[in-house]
């Protein structure tokens, strides 16, 4: 039976498994003892099931557009505060500004 990345990634670890008792490759020794970060890849080598490189990480579950809506909102704040003079909302609004960025770049960078 031929498999996906697709359909081995939505099996649970136990299927995966299962699966890996019937295989006789080096990459599943001890499959008893893998989690599935480490069987999925394992099972997909002894099957021969192609893994793009966009598979091999998942994102990090951060809601991209979201956030830059959110520095977008925080901008117009910005000019506000500076308008205002207003030293200590300027400072807290850069903090999260700074914050926000650093949350993308990590979660695109890994």
């Amino acid at each position: 039976m031929a498999h996906t990345y697709e359909e081995l990634h939505k099996k649970t670890v136990a299927e995966l498994r299962e699966i890996a008792k019937d295989l006789d490759h080096e990459a599943v020794k001890g499959y008893t003892q893998l989690n599935k970060e480490h069987l999925l890849p394992a099972v997909c080598e002894a099957l021969g099931v192609k893994v793009d490189k966009h598979h091999r990480h998942e994102p990090e579950g951060i809601d991209r557009k979201k956030v830059k809506d959110t520095l977008k909102a925080l901008k117009a704040e910005k000019q506000k505060a500076i308008e205002a003079r207003d030293r200590a909302q300027l400072k807290a609004i850069r903090r999260r500004y700074h914050n926000l960025n650093h949350k993308i770049r990590a979660a695109t960078t890994a």
